[in-house]
């Protein structure tokens, strides 16, 4: 079997070290090169073709947001970035995330070579399923004009639905494609993402800005309402709870669930327990299993349950474990999910 061949791009000679030295730990990735600004990459990559690069999003000479642009435009490639915890780290990250970049791991704040080590696995994992990643030459909205006026003038008949969605590598974007098709009226809607904490409340920001529908980064206690969205929270779990008629969600930093914190089974299972026959679940596209099991028992409670299909996938390993589990009802392509959703809910 071949090794995942890796390139790290980054102006610190340090980092670049760091990334090495974790990487090579792995007996199934080999770190070909280095380099440390976009213009040395890219005769990199020319000469030795990567399969994963590890890109910077702060460099000299040429940022990494503009190298991105270009290399997906020119040379499309799976491509894991390398962010800081920062505000600013935090927004150009999503962006590099729109514009086709796989997933991304956070510098550590304090000392460089030990908290890197914390997040080695996390680093080897991400860059594997990068290695395995679809990766599109630029990535184009899809709503045609009359999927737009059909879903702008939907009736959503129900109030009393919840609609769960679940997804971690490629989910950003996927997330984003599925609320960009809901009316204004649609059931409330809970989301894990798999993302550390500050990306969680930019990224829901970013949603908010791009849907009809209200979207925020969870707080403890918040109402579940229509019309609004609620993001599960960067390192804490979410989970719905019912007093009578009112659904609202909990926050907790309880022990990560299938090494996550959040967790989409955190999520499910709570949506089967309190929601039951009133729900829908959504997997999306993510490397690992997370979600799998809770989406059958949601099935098993009553919920209409749907994945992702494997063409539209960037990763196809949390909608695969859903089916494989006989946890899902339907499977479709991204474009068609929210279609599927509100055509459930009207009835």
């Amino acid at each position: 079997m071949s090794k995942i061949r890796v390139l790290t791009v980054d102006d610190s000679a340090l980092m670049r070290q760091v990334l090495a030295t974790l990487l090579a730990k792995d007996p199934e990735i080999e770190v070909i090169g280095s380099a440390p600004d976009p213009y040395i990459a890219r005769e990199k990559i020319k000469a030795l073709n990567p399969d994963v690069l590890t890109l910077d999003v702060e460099m000299p000479k040429m940022d990494g947001l503009t190298f991105l642009e270009k290399l997906m435009r020119g040379h499309p490639m799976p491509v894991v970035m390398v962010s800081s915890l920062t505000e600013v780290g935090c927004e150009t990250t999503l962006r590099a995330l729109e514009l086709g970049a796989v997933d991304f791991i956070t510098k550590p704040k304090m000392d460089l070579r030990e908290g890197m080590g914390e997040i080695a696995r996390d680093l080897i994992e991400k860059v594997k399923a990068a290695a395995q990643a679809r990766v599109k030459s630029s990535p184009v909205k899809r709503i045609s004009s009359s999927e737009s006026d059909a879903s702008r003038t939907a009736m959503i008949k129900t109030t009393d639905t919840i609609i769960a969605i679940g997804s971690s590598t490629g989910g950003t974007e996927a997330v984003k494609e599925v609320l960009e098709r809901l009316p204004p009226n649609t059931p409330p809607i809970l989301i894990t993402q798999h993302m550390p904490e500050r990306f969680t409340k930019t990224w829901a920001d970013r949603l908010n800005s791009l849907s009809r529908i209200v979207v925020k980064e969870a707080q403890d206690g918040d109402s579940v309402l229509p019309g609004h969205a609620l993001v599960a929270p960067g390192s804490y779990h979410m989970t719905l709870l019912r007093s009578g008629a009112r659904y609202t969600v909990r926050i907790n930093q309880d022990p990560p669930v299938n090494r996550h914190r959040p967790s989409v089974d955190v999520l499910f299972a709570s949506v089967a327990q309190y929601a039951g026959a009133n729900a829908v679940g959504v997997i999306l596209t993510g490397m690992g299993g997370d979600g799998a099991k809770e989406m059958l028992t949601m099935k098993q409670a009553g919920a209409f349950t749907i994945a992702q299909d494997e063409a539209s996938c960037v990763v196809f390993g949390m909608p695969k474990e859903a089916i494989k589990m006989g946890g899902v009802d339907k499977v479709l392509p991204l474009d068609d999910i929210a279609g599927a959703i509100l055509a459930h809910v009207s009835r």
